[in-house]
């Protein structure tokens, strides 16, 4: 067959597959396949012309994978032929990486099934065939396509009732793991054993569900892991009629330390990543990276996912998890194939986290824009608390998400929209989503505003601190150019002033108010803006001036990143704790490294856990904002 003809016949195959069959093998039904892992080397397969072996990397689960490598001449086939039941329905499935990579069944009695896939990583195939009448034998077969690269597969399972007219009973569940010698990096499992009728042959390890090891005793001692995480561990037995029983209870077990500061007692040094970044402003998760910002923070929110209907939704599915990063922009220098399950700014972020171990990375929902569906939601907590669980937490990305961030824009209060559900709505939302996530990291931004009678005094704070890790309190926007005639006066004054327009329109105010309805002072960041506010037509180079408008932005009237103003309009004078500049007619407030070190001072004496800055990309390309916010927290 010409190379030609082997391609036209490969989309014909891909277009027969696509008729799937719909018989399903019943979940209780074993996997009959011997050494389905190749943890046995290539026990119980045949490979054509040696074309097989097996390798440690990479693989999908335990120590082992199938690496096979075709040529021109040849798929690099590898198959066993296993005994069923005749008139019985069968799933095969596995997880393959490799260009042109095929599964499938031969002897069936009726329609023979293949599926195929391309993935540069781990991805599952799965096809069902139901056995003739007279069928007591199938091959099963894995294979890759001409000259198109070594192909791996791992974990492959032909689930269904076993052949052989003998009847043996898979083994039972193993006793729900314990752990001991719980260190930041390693612990002990323990479970008891599992019973069978012909014995047990080893068991599979799983943390979380991937498969990370089979041993052949009931204990393992997993290592390399990070501090202050949450993990989840199940066992299966493999009895020595190679068939698996069902999965133990599940143990959740976190390590000791904190992670980096990201959680526990440490300090937090927290950075906002937004996803609409990667459009005009080209600010991709790579730039936390080579600005050398993701070395210098704990903690990434990643802004923002929606509320509405009462549930937590993706924000932007194509910046999320769509969009194809090219080599350039990626944080490994890979670039994203089109048909892998998750690219966007998640995978990139997973790809950060690899780099950095300790790094936490929170999805935060809501946000100015969408905190109009949080008063439905908070009719009903628990409902919302399980949306948001099962969107954070699912399979395709829960690995990236260590918690959920509630960005509420305010309770019993009024922002882009008001809301009246109510001084305890936001305590009761809190407690639902803690019920809900457990040991994971669950925190809510939060106003700012410490005068009389304002927001921090609409809902109970207080009563929803036992609920959270932490609070990122907006120390930022008292003041802007929505007053257009001004006065001028900044942003983000860390303490009062002479002339403030608004008594309790400051950082200290708000932490102080706080402080004394009972937020403890160890579950408070200190919020910065890496941007400024200003206006235009200003003659006063002193706060206080009046103006005519918002100064012009980049992308928004009234407001400019940092790495804008420290050239265009550099700082002429501080009060309160932060910085201004008079350039020409315009007048901006903003914060400069020196500003910020002060402001770190500050956060320390006060005890508070920690700082938070929105948002990365406001800053220089070499994180100079970051580097004060991290230096001066220590």
């Amino acid at each position: 067959m010409t190379r030609l003809r082997r391609l036209v016949a490969l989309g014909a195959i891909g277009a027969l597959v696509a008729v799937g069959l719909t018989t399903q093998a019943h979940a209780a039904d074993p996997n009959i396949l011997a050494n389905p892992g190749f943890e046995s080397g290539l026990a119980g397969w045949t490979c054509t012309a040696g074309s097989g072996s097996t390798v440690s990397a990479p693989v999908h689960g335990g120590s082992a994978a199938l690496r096979a490598l075709p040529t021109d001449a040849d798929t690099a086939q590898c198959s066993q032929t296993v005994a069923v039941t005749p008139g019985s329905a069968y799933t095969l499935s596995g997880y393959v990486q490799g260009n042109y990579v095929f599964i499938g069944a031969t002897g069936t009695g009726g329609t023979d099934p293949s599926t195929w896939t391309s993935a540069t990583a781990y991805q599952p195939l799965s096809t069902t065939f139901t056995t003739g009448p007279s069928t007591t034998s199938v091959t099963v077969w894995v294979h890759g396509w001409y000259s198109q690269g070594a192909y791996h597969a791992d974990d492959l399972a032909l689930v269904g009732p076993s052949g052989g007219g003998t009847t043996d009973t898979p083994p039972s569940a193993p006793g729900t793991p314990t752990a001991s010698n719980v260190t930041s990096t390693s612990l002990t499992l323990n479970w008891t054993a599992a019973t069978d009728d012909h014995g047990i042959q080893n068991y599979d390890v799983h943390r979380g569900a991937t498969r990370i090891a089979t041993v052949t005793g009931t204990t393992f001692n997993d290592t390399g892991l990070t501090a202050g995480t949450t993990y989840t561990y199940t066992v299966t037995a493999r009895d020595t009629a190679n068939q698996t029983g069902p999965s133990s209870g599940v143990l959740t077990v976190a390590t000791s330390g904190t992670g980096g500061g990201g959680g526990g007692s440490g300090t937090v040094k927290l950075g906002y990543f937004a996803d609409w970044g990667v459009y005009g402003r080209q600010y991709f998760p790579k730039n936390i990276e080579t600005s050398g910002s993701a070395s210098k923070i704990n903690t990434i929110n990643y802004a923002f996912g929606n509320v509405t209907n009462g549930q937590c939704a993706v924000g932007d599915a194509y910046a999320d998890y769509q969009m194809t990063y090219t080599a350039a922009n990626s944080v490994d220098g890979t670039a994203d194939t089109w048909d892998q399950p998750v690219a966007g700014a998640i995978n990139q972020l997973r790809q950060l986290k690899r780099l950095h171990p300790g790094l936490k990375v929170i999805w935060s929902f809501g946000g100015w824009t969408w905190s109009g569906g949080f008063p439905q939601a908070a009719a009903n907590p628990t409902a919302f608390a399980t949306s948001c669980y099962n969107l954070v937490e699912d399979p395709r990305w829960a690995d990236v998400f260590d918690g959920i961030d509630i960005d509420w824009e305010y309770p019993n209060a009024c922002g882009l929209s008001c809301d009246t559900s109510g001084a305890a709505a936001f305590k009761n939302l809190m407690s639902a989503l803690r019920a809900r996530f457990g040991t994971g990291l669950v925190t809510a931004a939060i106003t700012g505003d410490g005068s009389a009678g304002g927001k921090i005094d609409a809902a109970d704070y207080a009563g929803a601190a036992q609920y959270v890790d932490w609070y990122n309190v907006m120390t930022y926007d008292y003041f802007g150019a929505w007053n257009a005639q001004g006065p001028t006066a900044p942003h983000s004054p860390l303490t009062s002033y002479s002339g403030i327009p608004q008594a309790g329109f400051n950082s200290d105010a708000a932490i102080q108010k706080l402080k004394a309805k009972g937020v403890p002072a160890n579950k408070m960041n200190l919020g910065i803006g890496f941007y400024g506010r200003g206006w235009t037509g200003v003659t006063q180079a002193a706060p206080g001036g009046t103006a005519t408008g918002a100064a012009a932005g980049t992308y928004e009237q009234g407001i400019e990143d940092y790495k804008v103003l420290k050239t265009k309009c550099p700082a002429t004078g501080t009060v309160a704790g932060t910085a201004y500049g008079h350039c020409g007619s315009d007048w901006w407030s903003y914060d400069t490294p020196s500003t910020i070190a002060g402001k770190m001072a500050y956060a320390k004496t006060q005890g508070l856990k920690g700082a938070f800055f929105w948002e990365f990309s406001g800053d220089t390309g070499n994180g100079e904002l970051v580097t004060a916010l991290s230096n001066g927290l220590g």
